[in-house]
């Protein structure tokens, strides 16, 4: 039998950030960062790219990569292999049940990106029976902020004007773990969460334009709310026992 701690520590552990670096921002880029947490637990891998990292790219990140070697900030990295990267990415995933994946502008990019690697290895399948769905916190915080004013919505502006503090944004360590404590503040509601989700299947449909729920996705937003609402009754009830 689960203890009660048990059962509270495994609702917190039901969200994981994730987040990529890649050797560019268009559409045949590659990862170089695959990054994730979830409270406590993370993940951290680099990989060697195929293709060549762009100029832009190696100034915004500090990634190069020369003779085969791929190097942070003129430090070299140890590296995986592409699928020695979504196999653990997988494993990292299946710690937590079926969570809930967030990240900031996954669904234009990161998702697209992983998505492509995932189809590439024949691993889509088991990597989508894995997770619940996946949020994006830039259309979020853009529908939840929209009244404070804000001139930026990138994840280090959000970070530095709700958090107070500046981080080393374009590291994906880095941005999960800044993430995951701008998502603690934000505290979406769970209808809110359920607006914002999808799937890799309909992550390039336009989200107020989808008037039915797509097909196996309404027991998926079921789920998420679901768990929304426990996590709720546990906030609750450690707000009522510290008055």
């Amino acid at each position: 039998m689960q203890s009660s701690d048990g059962a509270e520590k495994s609702q917190q552990q039901r969200l994981v950030f994730f987040d990529l670096e890649t050797t560019g921002l268009s559409k045949s880029c590659e990862m170089v960062q695959l990054a994730a947490v979830s409270g406590g637990h993370s993940l951290n891998l680099y990989l060697i790219p195929r293709g060549q990292m762009q100029r832009g790219a190696s100034k915004v990140t500090g990634f190069r990569v020369r003779r085969q070697r791929l190097y942070l900030h003129r430090q070299p990295v140890f590296t995986n292999t592409l699928r020695e990267a979504l196999v653990s990415f997988i494993a990292f995933l299946q710690m937590f049940g079926h969570p809930l994946v967030i990240g900031h502008n996954i669904r234009r990019f990161d998702c697209p990106v992983l998505a492509r690697a995932l189809e590439e290895l024949d691993l889509r399948a088991e990597f989508e029976a894995t997770v619940s769905g996946y949020v994006d916190t830039l259309p979020l915080a853009r529908e939840m902020l929209k009244e404070r004013g804000l001139k930026s919505f990138r994840q280090e502006n959000l970070v530095r004007e709700l958090l107070g503090v500046n981080y080393k944004a374009h590291d994906a360590l880095e941005d999960v773990r800044a993430l995951q404590a701008l998502y603690s503040v934000l505290q979406p509601t769970p209808e809110l969460i359920c607006k914002h989700l999808f799937t890799l299947d309909t992550m390039k449909d336009k989200p107020a334009a989808q008037s039915k729920e797509p097909k196996g996705q309404r027991p998926l937003r079921e789920n998420v709310r679901q768990t929304a609402k426990i996590t709720e009754s546990k906030e609750d009830k450690a707000t009522q026992e510290n008055m």
